[in-house]
């Protein structure tokens, strides 16, 4: 299924809604990050940190339309800090490379 581009978490929702699979580790031992990173199957980016950065560039292209949307330029800098936080504590477990940084000008070209 994740061949077919499916993230972990929509595979666990097909699991479980189409063939009546609850939980995964229970059944194979492991969590469902686990055994696809045993079948070669890893992504560049951790999901829960993909997902930020996606809502991060949403919330940049509404900016630009509307520049005076405040509520939403503090939910922004609220992302922003998240991303950052996750990355450093992704930096230090070595999911993500030393080198990596996010930036909202890269964010934008993605």
């Amino acid at each position: 299924m994740s061949k077919d581009g499916l993230s972990p978490s929509e595979i666990g929702l097909k699991l479980r809604d189409e063939h009546a699979i609850p939980l995964v580790k229970p059944m194979m031992g492991k969590s469902l990050t686990q055994v696809l990173s045993d079948n070669n199957i890893k992504t560049e980016m951790p999901e829960d940190l993909d997902k930020l950065v996606k809502k991060a560039l949403g919330l940049q292209k509404h900016l630009k339309i509307h520049n005076s949307d405040s509520r939403n330029v503090r939910s922004l800098e609220l992302v922003e800090a998240k991303i950052h936080r996750l990355s450093k504590y992704y930096k230090r477990t070595g999911k993500l490379p030393q080198n990596w940084k996010y930036a909202a000008v890269i964010a934008q070209l993605e």
